[in-house]
């Protein structure tokens, strides 16, 4: 578990570490014309979808559904994202100081159960069925933590016993109409890297991910946090004033988390989802929210730091919004990223809405013209759709779109700075048109299978899903060559076979 002990000595993890190659998105393809007798290199991209649990607005659908109606809907969820050539899901498994899984640390969730403390009946544990499917499928799965948000305003019922708010009301803060446990106090940090230290520990995620929620959003009154101002005031330097402190706070919460991750799991990767102004004028004609000044949020800092793995800026506005365009915001944050990290945007996919609705929707060309974008660039290689909604109920047809757009298989882009856990060297066998995948005895686990194969003048790359053993071919292809792809996009050894 977190030892306390650790949180004034946080690592300084190396930022120079550079991208790993990857072939341009414009040219994925299951099939890619090459004279080379070489295959390809093998095409990158993350391909995510947000599961939002809060107010049950993806999963569960409703509160207290039974257990076999929530196994129902996690299916359907990871059909629907791998349907749409999706490799990754960002799963909310913490909302409000609660667990959508069997913690032994918090309560189970009242948006999973109807009642905050109440195990599901009959009883299983939801993030392992998420893990089994989601992995069975080939798709990489985060989980989403709120570390510091404790009652939500859709919260259902009262707090159970075990509850942080009544567990350690000394920590938290009433805010609006939320309560939030208060950054600036090394116990609450440290309990939230708690939660982070038992994910981690008993489940075999592939990354921890968090969004925009720090120091909350503001409300009519300030943060309630004067006392503890006075009190750690001087943890980071004498004297810092009240808004750098703040900053301050969370930038190191920030570099514990990634430093815990990367220890207690390796091949996990740390992610953040900011606000997607860093401030207004960054670039110039930027309008909107300041989430430096108003979350205490320095993304910009964590992104050029290497404090995180990847950035997924909610870049939510349309393409040709006067305030907030979508490329200059994007080109903005690429500029930033002295580090090399990845840049994954975050797009607004529920902005469509259902046929009928009464309210404005985006069209799903909105969508298809932003991933194009992206794709454009060399080194913004991914995306996360918010949220899975979008996609099970094919608002205006977007789920059709995205299956067409991403037709080809990508493989998520590797992180060689963050510890990678790459499979060990398969067993290749072949029989006629069919390729036996054995993995490894050592190494990390196999997430996918990239099998590659040439036909005239023609390279093939196909993606298995990691657990299954066998792959198609043509009979006539000459030779295959097969790499096993672990968490987080990492590269086992190829093997080719005649």
């Amino acid at each position: 578990m977190y030892d306390p002990a650790r949180r004034d000595a946080v690592r300084t993890i190396a930022a120079g570490a550079t991208l790993a190659a990857c072939a341009p998105l414009r040219s994925l393809g299951a099939t890619r014309l090459s004279s080379s007798m070489e295959p390809p290199p093998l095409p990158r991209e993350f391909r995510a979808a947000w599961v939002a649990t809060v107010d049950n607005i993806d999963w569960p659908s409703a509160p207290a559904l039974p257990t076999r109606v929530q196994r129902e809907e996690i299916r359907r969820i990871v059909d629907a994202c791998a349907a749409a050539g999706l490799n990754a899901i960002l799963l909310q498994v913490r909302p409000t100081a609660d667990a959508l899984y069997r913690s032994r640390l918090e309560p189970w969730s009242a948006f999973l159960t109807g009642q905050q403390g109440r195990a599901p009946v009959p009883g299983y544990d939801p993030l392992e069925v998420w893990l089994e499917l989601a992995h069975g499928a080939g798709l990489d799965l985060h989980a989403w933590v709120n570390p510091f948000r404790v009652r939500h305003p859709k919260s259902i019922g009262r707090d159970a016993p075990t509850h942080l708010a009544n567990r350690r009301p000394d920590l938290v803060r009433a805010h609006g109409p939320y309560l939030w446990l208060d950054p600036g106090e090394p116990d609450a940090r440290d309990d939230a890297l708690r939660i982070v230290d038992d994910l981690l520990t008993r489940y075999p995620i592939d990354g921890v991910h968090m969004d925009d929620y720090f120091y909350p959003y503001p409300q009519d009154k300030p943060f309630p946090d004067t006392e503890t101002y006075r009190a750690h005031r001087d943890d980071f330097g004498r004297g810092l004033p009240l808004e750098d402190w703040r900053r301050a706070n969370i930038n190191l919460f920030i570099q514990q988390t990634r430093a815990l991750v990367h220890e207690r799991r390796p091949g996990s990767i740390f992610t953040v989802s900011p606000f997607g102004i860093w401030r207004p004028g960054n670039p110039p004609g930027i309008k909107g929210f300041d989430a430096f000044e108003g979350l205490h949020a320095d993304s910009r800092r964590w992104l050029a730091e290497g404090w995180v793995d990847a950035l997924m800026p909610q870049l939510y506005w349309p393409v040709e919004s006067a305030g907030q365009p979508f490329e200059p915001l994007l080109d903005w944050w690429r500029a930033q990223n002295d580090a090399e990290r990845h840049i994954w945007p975050g797009l607004y996919l529920t902005r469509i809405k259902p046929e009928g609705s009464d309210e404005k929707s985006w069209t799903p060309g909105e969508i298809v013209r932003q991933i194009e974008i992206i794709r454009s660039k060399p080194d913004a290689n991914g995306f996360a759709l918010f949220s899975a909604v979008g996609l099970t109920e094919n608002r205006r047809g977007v789920a059709d779109r995205l299956s067409a757009l991403n037709a080809n298989p990508a493989f998520i882009p590797e992180s060689p700075w963050a510890t990678p856990h790459a499979p060990g060297r398969p067993i290749v066998t072949r029989s006629g048109s069919t390729v036996r995948l054995t993995p490894g005895r050592s190494g990390g686990v196999v997430r996918r299978w990239a099998v590659q194969f040439r036909t005239r003048d023609e390279w093939h790359t196909l993606s298995i899903p990691g657990t299954d053993r066998r792959a198609p071919v043509p009979t006539d292809a000459p030779s295959v060559r097969v790499v096993p792809i672990g968490s987080n996009g990492a590269s086992g050894p190829a093997v080719t076979t005649s």
